[in-house]
């Protein structure tokens, strides 16, 4: 039985999540899959970090990889990451991770400080704002009303009690499981040491707890057992430039990319990666490729600004409907990124937005990631693919609202060190 499982709905969550251990010297293994046949199941990581891919998927089957995933990695500590700004199935997988565990108690603290977000008298903040008015589309701020459709019941740890420290939380969180079971504890939480307060709390319950949040409470957590450092990646001296995939479309990506050489960036025709993805892929490695013997560095992006989305969703459109602009863009993307890995490959890739990410990796066969514990900032931490063609190579992941405007340039040029 390993030390500690977490159970991520997409890529970069489950990257970021998983550095909260690493960087405290925890062997961290990130697994695209709970059902990855190529990775190496072998003891030597305490901490399996497994994406079940379900940000997007229907309610039932983003629940029913949740509770497979825990069946089939068993652990001492159980962790479901969600995401910082509550998108996805976070409900019915909650409802399916306290299922599988069969815990009394799920402790949640979505907050996480170092990238503004925190919860404030039950309601949940981004940069200050309430989430419902933060532009991430979900509808609703407050805790108690989001879990509101859950199969168990709701209660709220304040922050006063957060703030009398971890004697005071253990006892609210007692008294919280007191009545019907499973019973769902939402926390507020401004700052790293109020998280480290729940975490502390909840550590020295009678029965371990799931435990619910972001990247935030991750860091806190305490691991049972000895710590364990997974063996070592090889690495092909013979790589070197750094490539960068950047996929989702959020405002702020768009400014950090807008911050980056222009010489430097290949945009996708929007209409021709809907119409053909493998096509406007292999078209787009040819400039990549040339860029990364030339320059040492490749930024490949599926849009430079709004008129670029509008422009894939109207050729979706004409498709009569039947492709999802963003799947096909994402087929695009990936497939330029193969087709550039196996023609000038690099040492180090930079992946942002994690449908993106995602498809980049299961394009290359990168099954297992090995975290390294460091980090480019707050929410972008670094590893090394573990399988596939591209194994050796430093990978950076970071989500599409994480970061300042020059996050992309600093993750390009701490990667292409």
């Amino acid at each position: 039985m390993r030390n500690a499982l977490v159970v991520a709905d997409d890529l970069t969550g489950a990257m970021d999540t998983g550095h909260g251990f690493a960087e405290r010297g925890r062997g961290v293994r990130v697994r695209r899959s709970v059902d990855t046949d190529g990775a190496d199941r072998g003891p030597d990581a305490d901490v399996l970090v497994v994406d079940t891919d379900g940000r997007d998927a229907d309610p039932e089957t983003a629940a029913t990889a949740v509770a497979r995933a825990v069946e089939t990695e068993p652990a001492d500590l159980v962790y479901k990451k969600v995401d910082s700004t509550l998108r996805g199935n976070v409900v019915a997988e909650v409802d399916a991770a306290l299922a599988a565990t069969g815990a009394d108690l799920a402790v949640v603290a979505p907050a996480f400080p170092a990238t503004g977000r925190t919860t404030e008298d039950g309601r949940h903040l981004v940069d200050g704002t309430p989430l419902a008015d933060a532009g991430y589309g979900v509808g609703e701020s407050d805790l108690g009303e989001y879990f509101a459709a859950s199969e168990s019941p709701v209660v709220r740890l304040d922050i006063a009690t957060v703030e009398a420290g971890p004697a005071a939380v253990a006892e609210r969180l007692t008294d919280g499981a007191a009545g019907r079971r499973p019973t769902l504890v939402v926390c507020d939480a401004r700052t790293d040491e109020h998280l480290g307060a729940i975490a502390a709390g909840a550590a020295s319950l009678e029965t371990a707890p799931l435990y619910v949040g972001s990247g935030g409470l991750a860091a806190q957590v305490a691991v049972p057992g000895e710590a364990g450092a997974p063996s070592g990646v090889s690495v092909d001296p013979r790589r070197s430039g750094v490539l960068g995939v950047v996929g989702s479309v959020n405002e702020r990506t768009l400014d950090q990319l807008a911050a980056v050489d222009d010489e430097a960036v290949v945009a996708l025709d929007p209409a021709a990666a809907v119409g053909d993805p493998a096509a406007a892929g292999r078209a787009a490695a040819e400039s990549l490729s040339a860029l990364l013997d030339w320059r040492g560095r490749a930024v490949l992006t599926a849009a430079t600004g709004r008129e670029d989305v509008a422009a894939a969703e109207r050729a979706a459109e004409r498709l009569n409907g039947a492709v999802a602009a963003a799947d096909r863009v994402a087929g695009a993307l990936a497939a330029a990124a193969r087709a550039t890995v196996d023609a000038s490959p690099p040492a180090g890739l930079v992946l942002t937005g994690g449908d993106v990410a995602g498809a980049v990796l299961d394009a290359l066969a990168a099954e297992e990631i090995r975290l390294s514990g460091e980090s480019v900032a707050a929410g972008v931490p670094e590893g090394r693919v573990a399988t596939g063609p591209a194994a050796g190579t430093r990978v950076v992941t970071k989500a599409g609202g994480f970061g300042t405007e020059r996050a992309i340039l600093n993750c390009l040029d701490a990667v292409g060190r």
